[in-house]
């Protein structure tokens, strides 16, 4: 498999990169309704306990990976991370 490129223009996001690029080791992807039930503490590490869901669409998706810059939270892209 190819190394995939994830491009994102949120760069308040923890994980933004320069040129647009995300910089998470893995990424969340989830449907709008989804994301309107659970709590932000859902996140990579939990993907494979999480039901797939149809979005029908994507302006009906959101990236549950995102964590504000200079967060205190590690760790929520599934990658354990040492804190600086």
């Amino acid at each position: 498999m190819n190394a995939q490129h994830i491009h994102c223009i949120v760069n308040d996001c923890h994980y933004w990169n320069q040129g647009n690029r995300c910089g998470a080791g893995e990424i969340l992807v989830a449907t709008d309704a989804f994301d309107k039930e659970q709590p932000d503490t859902v996140n990579c590490e939990m993907a494979a306990e999480l039901s797939p869901q149809k979005a029908g669409s994507r302006l009906s998706t959101c990236c549950k990976t995102y964590i504000v810059k200079d967060s205190e939270k590690v760790g929520l892209d599934g990658i354990k991370k040492a804190k600086p």
